[in-house]
C-alpha cells in the first residue's frame, strides 16, 4: 500500500515539476522586467483580486511603478504574457494587428470555443468579422429600435417598478441577453432563453476562472466545455429549423441576423456553413451577456454618484418622452436627440471599459 501511495504521489508530482522548470526556463529570454509568479497560476490571483476590488488598473499601475517601465512581463490564466502600457504601447499594438501582432487567446478559451478562435486571425476570419460588424452597426439596428423599446419597457415594469431595491447587474445581463436572442435569431421562448443564458454562465466561469486549463471532470473548464457543446447543438437546431421555415416562407429573410446570414453569400457566391453560423451566433451571444451589461451597470453607477449629470440625462430623456404620443415607441429620430446621454455613455466606456 505504501509503495502504491508513493508511486501515485510521484506520478502527480512529475507534471508539477515539469511545469515549474519549463515555466522557470522561459524567463531567460530577452524579455522586459517583471515576474511570472507561481508556476501555471502566475499572477492571475493578483490580477483577479484587483478586479474584484473594483480597481483592475491597480494591477497595471503597481507594476509600471515597480519596474519603472511601460512594458513588463507577467503570467495570466496559465500563459506567459507581456503587457504594453501608455500611448506608445497602444499605438504599437493597434497599428500592427496581423503584422507584428495578432489576436490570441489563452488555451482555456481555445478549448471552450474551439473553431471560433483557432482561425481568428486568418484572412477568412477577418472578413467574417467585417461582415458581422456590417450586420450590427447602427444603420442595421435602426429598424429594431421600437422592438428594443418594447423589451426595455416590459423589463422595467416587471423587474424594477415598485421595488425597494434592485440588483442592477444581473437584471441588466438578463435584459441584454433577452434582446440579443430576439434580435439575433428571434428566440422568444423564456425557457430556452433561460437555458442558453445559464449555459453561457458556465462558459464564462470556465473561460476566466483561476484554474489549470486541463479538462478534468468537475473542473470549471470541463463544465464550460460541456456548456459550449450544448449551446452549439441548440444553435444548430435553431439554424436547421430556420432554413426549413425560410424554404416554406414561414420566416422573413429580413427578420433577424440569422436569416440574413443564411441567405447572404460571400464574394465567391458561397453561403456560410451551418457550423460557422453557429460559431458566430455563439460569439455574439457571449458578447451580449456581459459586455453590454457591464456598460449599463457602469452608467447607473456614475449617474448615482454624479447627481448633476443624472439630472441633465433625466431632463433630456423626459423631453423626448413628452414629445411622444401615448403608446408611441421610440424611433431613430428620438435616438438622435439623445446627444448628452450618448456623451455620458461614451465617457463611461472611456473611464470603465467593458
Amino acid at each position: 500500500m505504501e509503495i502504491l501511495y508513493a508511486s501515485l504521489l510521484g506520478f502527480l508530482l512529475l507534471p508539477a515539476i515539469y511545469l515549474f522548470y519549463k515555466h522557470k526556463s522561459s524567463g531567460n529570454a530577452n524579455l522586459p522586467p517583471g515576474k511570472t509568479g507561481f508556476p501555471v497560476i502566475g499572477e492571475t490571483l493578483e490580477f483577479l483580486y484587483a478586479g474584484w476590488k473594483g480597481h483592475s488598473e491597480k494591477f497595471i499601475s503597481d507594476r509600471i511603478a515597480k519596474y519603472s517601465s511601460n512594458v513588463f512581463k507577467t503570467s495570466l490564466f496559465g500563459s506567459p504574457s507581456v503587457v504594453f502600457c501608455g500611448v506608445n504601447g497602444r499605438q504599437f499594438l493597434f497599428s500592427n494587428e496581423n503584422k507584428l501582432v495578432r489576436v490570441w487567446f489563452p488555451c482555456s478559451i481555445n478549448k471552450i470555443f474551439r473553431q471560433s478562435t483557432e482561425t481568428f486571425s486568418t484572412e477568412e476570419a477577418i472578413n467574417a468579422r467585417k461582415y458581422i460588424r456590417t450586420l450590427i452597426k447602427p444603420e442595421g439596428l435602426q429598424s429594431h429600435i421600437g422592438l428594443m423599446d418594447t423589451f426595455a419597457h416590459c423589463h422595467f415594469v416587471t423587474y424594477w417598478e415598485n421595488k425597494d431595491m434592485v440588483l442592477v447587474f444581473p437584471l441588466a445581463k438578463h435584459c441584454a441577453f433577452l434582446v440579443a436572442c430576439r434580435l439575433l435569431m428571434r428566440v422568444e421562448d423564456p425557457n430556452l432563453v433561460a437555458v442558453l443564458q445559464n449555459a453561457i454562465r458556465f462558459v464564462l466561469k470556465g473561460a476566466f476562472s483561476v484554474h489549470v486549463p486541463i479538462d478534468l471532470p468537475g473542473t470549471p473548464l470541463n463544465r464550460a466545455m460541456k456548456a459550449s457543446s450544448f449551446i452549439q447543438k441548440e444553435l444548430l437546431m435553431i439554424i436547421k429549423q430556420r432554413k426549413i421555415d425560410l424554404a416554406k416562407e414561414m420566416a422573413s429573410p429580413t427578420q433577424d441576423i440569422l436569416s440574413h446570414m443564411l441567405l447572404t453569400s460571400n464574394d465567391n457566391g458561397n453561403f456560410t456553413d451551418e457550423v460557422d453560423i453557429a460559431n458566430k451566433m455563439f460569439g455574439l451571444l457571449v458578447g451580449s451577456h456581459d459586455n453590454i451589461a457591464s456598460v449599463c451597470i457602469s452608467i447607473v453607477k456614475y449617474l448615482a454618484e454624479l447627481p448633476e449629470v443624472y439630472q441633465r440625462v433625466y431632463q433630456e430623456q423626459l423631453g423626448i418622452a413628452k414629445s411622444k404620443a401615448p403608446g408611441e415607441l421610440l424611433n431613430w429620430e428620438d435616438i438622435q436627440k439623445m446627444k448628452y446621454s450618448w456623451n455620458v455613455a461614451c465617457e463611461v466606456m472611456r473611464l470603465t471599459p467593458p
